[in-house]
């Protein structure tokens, strides 16, 4: 069965790359996208691929206007009768359901920056003179991906708190198939010292909270942080961190980018891991810290719900800010003092039930109604 994958553009590290370069790579499919950079697929461990993906050509590295050649270029693409199946794994790419079935939808958020981020974006990162063109660019954008998710044969969400959005703001059902970790791979090698954080370098992520948590703490944090270069959201978050950092003198490390050997060891050796991420999609970070046998801690909303057992494999906090973070740094440390194993099987085995080979069996079994020889 010949598979094609489509993804909005492969030029950053991050988690929904990581779907659809894992679908690629077991259905031996073509991926399509627009921005390539080999680099970054070489970092994430997945160079295996890089021959079966094509550009479908390159777009501005600048939002929206990336988000919208992205959703223009997919909406133009046809690929007629050359492949069995297409599964669109980018959200901005939900548009080249349109001409290519029969098809699949894996969403993640799904189109975030329509729905449920729109009024962050609008208040928090648009200048008053910008708001009135982006709430323009939205609302043209709600109908047009309200009429291609007509096209949309079979609809599935990274999680349940995805699902809940799709049928808020698009009024369809999906399952909930949840992302793959290949949890083979992560190893406990210790405690070296250290806590990690995991995390694209934009706002959402909210990364001064874990900033003034540590701030005279005396404690160490390591965060890979990966951004694009030349991108605006990227880059002027990426500043305002690095000087949050110097201006506090903690001891945080930031790596920008971290090849996939060198982030296994970085998970492998940490004491914890902490998230602060907004309201996150699923969260794909936590399960490759409890691969690792760590204690995790993120804030109690969007998918993190899903996968972290409050209080039992990590902490779960409410309304987060650095006084509740660093408490609960602390609470993990001192559970950790009688305990050094606490968490080590435990979060081993729950990560397990998000594994690889997990995600795969129900991606086919949801193809399979189509071609049965997959």
């Amino acid at each position: 069965m010949k598979i094609a994958v489509f993804h909005n553009y492969i030029d950053n590290i991050g988690g929904a790359e990581m779907v659809a370069l894992t679908l690629a790579r077991n259905l031996n499919a073509d991926l399509y996208t627009t921005n390539i950079d080999p680099e970054s697929i070489i970092k994430m461990g997945f160079e295996d691929v890089l021959p079966r993906i094509q550009s479908i050509g390159k777009i501005p590295k600048k939002a929206p206007f990336k988000h919208q050649f992205a959703f223009w270029k997919f909406r133009k693409l046809d690929l007629g009768n050359k492949y069995d199946f297409y599964i669109i794994a980018g959200d901005w790419a939900m548009s080249g359901s349109v001409n290519n079935k029969p098809n699949m939808w894996y969403a993640h958020g799904p189109t975030n920056e329509l729905w449920e981020w729109k009024n962050y974006i609008k208040n928090t990162m648009l200048k008053s003179w910008q708001r009135p063109a982006f709430d323009i660019w939205v609302f043209i954008n709600r109908i047009l991906s309200r009429k291609y998710i007509r096209q949309v044969e079979t609809l599935v969400s990274n999680s349940k708190n995805s699902q809940s959005r799709i049928k808020r703001f698009y009024n369809r059902d999906a399952i909930v198939i949840n992302p793959p970790i290949d949890t083979i791979k992560y190893k406990n090698n210790g405690d070296a010292g250290y806590w990690l954080s995991v995390n694209r370098l934009i706002s959402a992520k909210r990364i001064e909270i874990q900033i003034e948590a540590f701030k005279g703490s005396g404690k160490k944090l390591i965060i890979v942080g990966s951004y694009e270069k030349g991108a605006d959201q990227f880059e002027g978050y990426k500043s305002t961190i690095e000087k949050l950092i110097e201006s506090t003198g903690v001891d945080i490390k930031i790596i920008h980018w971290a090849t996939e050997s060198e982030l296994l060891k970085l998970y492998s050796e940490c004491k914890g891991f902490i998230t602060t991420s907004m309201d996150e999609d699923f969260g794909m970070t936590v399960i490759e810290a409890m691969a690792s046998g760590k204690p995790v801690i993120a804030p109690n909303e969007g998918g993190y719900k899903e996968s972290i057992q409050n209080n039992i494999n990590g902490i779960l906090i409410d309304d987060i800010d650095s006084n509740k973070l660093f408490k609960a740094i602390e609470d993990i440390e001192n559970s950790l003092k009688t305990d050094e194993d606490k968490y080590k099987k435990i979060n081993q085995d729950r990560a397990k039930e998000f594994d690889t080979n997990s995600f795969m069996e129900k991606i086919k079994s949801n193809i399979k109604q189509y071609n049965q020889t997959l």
